[in-house]
């Protein structure tokens, strides 16, 4: 092996070495925390270009020995010098194969659990710290990063085009990392450039972003030894180094993929299209055409497009826009992402939360559901205050107690709001939804515990709400959230399914009570007018017989006077008159039969009608003589 590859690896080795510990020391200097995380990958870049530079010199040792060899072969043919066993002629062979079969899969163990145990340390110590770059030293640590990153890309990119133009495997692995550690000191920079543009966390959401990235290449470590294990073993054929990542090489050189790409297209096309002018001309403007999508990607983050309906506040670097604080519905021009920021509000959308409740999607269709069968996920008892106080007594007790006047209530309560003012409902509070369903759940169970519960579950409903509704709507008011209450309701108000048996009872109970006064009530309502109007009826009955009599006496004896006065007119007339109608009174029911005799010339006329007065009412009756 060429001296050179081996300076180089040593290079690659020192390299990594003193800027890993230089970036760790400004990292925490500085207290950037995606630098600490980088200088995780920078300290498993320096353990596989150390192991990777003491594999190229026994590599070298062997190749050395094998020319030795060939030297004494010719010089000495035939002699038994050389009849002896390989182990025994070549022990560097023999170290460089103990090496790679017992050395590097231990060592690719420990890189897989190191980077495990790192990934899950890191994430777990980023979860419990606060962003808090230094911002006095950010300046120096930008120009650090920036030299690491000019370093390691030009020592990485020499290597790694070494080790393409030369087939050096062992340059590989320590040339990935120096790339791959070029690239993350320029995103630590830019992470402290964006720290120092307003966006506070953009330092820790980076350091994640590394965590996440040193899981998956301890995944990928793991699954490359497992695919050892079943690697078929040629003779002669040359094999990839065990502890060389594939994802760290394709993130230090992404052309990997473009040659990746042309070696698939040739195989599925059967000729070469990697060697079309068309591919080529693509291959060679590829750069050119990521960089027109991401400008075209950029540009289109610069038009914002508004419902109607909807009102959006602008931020720029994490600053309102002084001059443009609320837009209204339509296109509106903003600078490109990240730079300007729309937060998007619905002020025309009803919104809802829910208080007492937690809804289930499988009760929703249905359209009647008892007291005894659970309404919600998981619903909250409340107290609610009571009319009625009993009396509590014990046996040996002297004095009485009285229970506390309260009960309790599931209520399922739907609130409905809207926005009216997007700046105070954005920048007021931190999380204002939540606030406001605090607030409404406050006052629900102030309110709840000073009124009666039969009224609430029965007449006070419509009051209740509308008072519910107007205190929640004072107490956003004095927060000044910018909402407006549009409805609250109290449709599902029920005791506690437990006891909802019970409950039913004693309502039960005091329904029928309620029945039976009404029941006797109403009877009574009924007799009482009855006898009422039976003795009234029995009152004018006795009167109109009194009437009746008297009038009758009076009738009888105004006759008896005027028939006194016919008998004096007329005796005779009058007393065979009296006669035919004693006559005619007598037999008024008998049956008369009307003989008529022979031989003689009378004509009896018979006139059955009856008339409409008697004669002697057209008598004319003086009126007696006074004495």
């Amino acid at each position: 092996m060429d001296r050179n590859i081996k300076k180089t690896g040593l290079i690659n080795f020192l390299a990594l070495l003193v800027i890993g510990l230089a970036a760790l020391a400004v990292a925490r200097y500085t207290n950037s925390l995606a630098g600490q995380v980088s200088t995780v990958f920078l300290g498993v870049g320096v353990l596989v270009a150390a192991v990777s530079w003491f594999q190229m010199r026994l590599e070298d040792r062997e190749k050395l020995e094998k020319l030795e060899f060939d030297e004494l072969a010719k010089a000495r043919a035939g002699s038994g010098l050389f009849e002896t066993k390989d182990a025994e002629l070549f022990p560097a062979q023999r170290s460089r194969e103990q090496f790679e079969k017992f050395f590097l899969p231990i060592f690719t163990v420990g890189i897989f659990l190191a980077q495990g145990f790192a990934a899950f340390t890191l994430w777990r110590w980023l979860t419990k710290l606060n962003p808090g770059l230094h911002k006095e030293s950010a300046l120096m640590a930008l120009g650090f990063f920036a030299i690491f990153f000019l370093i390691l890309f030009l020592l990485g990119k020499y290597s790694a085009g070494i080790a393409r133009l030369e087939r050096q495997r062992l340059l590989r692995p320590g040339a990935g990392y120096l790339l791959l550690g070029a690239y993350l000191c320029f995103l630590v920079a830019a992470g402290i450039v964006a720290v120092t543009a307003g966006f506070a966390k953009a330092d820790l959401w980076l350091a994640r972003g590394l965590c996440v990235l040193l899981a998956l290449t301890a995944i990928e470590t793991l699954v490359s030894l497992i695919l050892e294990i079943y690697r078929p073993r040629v003779k002669g054929k040359e094999v990839r180094p065990l502890y060389e990542s594939r994802l760290v090489g394709l993130l230090g050189q992404p052309e990997g993929l473009v040659t990746t790409a042309a070696q698939a297209i040739d195989y599925q096309f059967g000729f070469k299209v990697s060697e079309t002018w068309f591919y080529q001309a693509l291959a060679e403007k590829l750069p050119l055409l990521i960089l027109a999508l991401a400008a075209v990607l950029i540009l289109s983050s610069c038009i914002v497009f508004l419902e109607p309906g909807e009102q959006a506040l602008v931020e720029r670097f994490g600053r309102p826009v002084e001059n443009r604080r609320v837009l209204g519905p339509g296109p509106h021009l903003k600078l490109p992402w990240p730079m300007d920021k729309v937060y998007r509000f619905p002020v025309r959308e009803v919104q809802s939360f829910n208080i007492g409740f937690i809804p289930d999607p499988a009760r929703e269709k249905d359209k009647t559901i008892l007291w005894t069968v659970a309404h919600s996920k998981e619903e909250f008892n409340m107290l609610v205050a009571s009319r009625e106080q009993q009396t509590l007594s014990g046996t040996n007790q002297s004095t009485t107690e009285k229970a506390v006047p309260v009960n309790l209530l599931v209520a399922g309560i739907p609130v409905q709001f809207h926005i009216t003012n997007v700046l105070a409902w954005a920048y007021n509070h931190e999380t204002p939804t939540n606030l406001l369903q605090q607030l409404a759940t406050r006052e629900v169970v102030r309110y709840l515990a000073g009124v009666d519960l039969i009224e609430i579950m029965s007449t006070g409903r419509e009051k209740a709400a509308s008072d519910l509704r107007q205190r929640i709507q004072n107490r956003a008011n004095e927060l000044n959230l910018g909402v407006e209450i549009l409805f609250v309701g109290l449709q599902d108000i029920h005791p506690p399914v437990k006891v909802a048996p019970d409950y039913q009872a004693v309502v039960g109970a005091r329904q029928e009570i309620e029945t039976k006064i009404l029941k006797e009530q109403g009877d009574a309502a009924k007799t009482i007018p009855a006898a009422q109007a039976k003795a009234q009826q029995m009152i004018r009955e006795a009167e109109s017989e009194a009437l009746r009599r008297v009038t009758a006496a009076a009738a009888t004896a105004a006759r008896f006077t005027n028939q006194i006065a016919a008998y004096k007119a007329a005796p005779d007339v009058y007393l065979q008159r009296l006669y035919l109608q004693t006559l005619a009174q007598s037999s008024g029911g008998a049956r008369k039969y009307v003989i008529g005799t022979t031989n003689i010339s009378e004509v009896d006329q018979i006139d059955l009608q009856d008339k409409l007065s008697s004669p002697f009412e057209r008598v004319s009756v003086p009126p007696p003589e006074k004495k």
